[in-house]
């Protein structure tokens, strides 16, 4: 299991498209792979778990994933929650 805590960056206009990709990214991954803020803790696969979080733009999110392409979708969604723009 690796995980990193990172500060998500992103316009307001544009979270919830930013979100939806998220959900979209860690799905093409086949490790387990979570979010955890403030003490919530949600499965990044699920669009309804995600929302459940309540992510905003400066938040503080610990990203968790565990599987045989774990690093991979570690890394990947670490640097999309740093710039979803890119």
């Amino acid at each position: 299991m690796v995980s990193k805590t990172v500060i998500f960056q992103c316009d307001e206009a544009l979270q919830m498209k930013a979100v939806a990709v998220l959900i979209q990214k860690a799905s093409t991954f086949r490790s387990s792979i979570y979010l955890t803020r403030s003490g919530r803790r949600a499965n990044a696969k699920s669009l309804l778990g995600v929302m459940s979080l309540g992510i905003e733009n400066n938040a503080e999110i610990e990203v968790t994933a565990e599987g045989e392409d774990q690093q991979e979708a570690l890394d990947a969604l670490v640097s999309y929650l740093t710039n979803p723009k890119a």
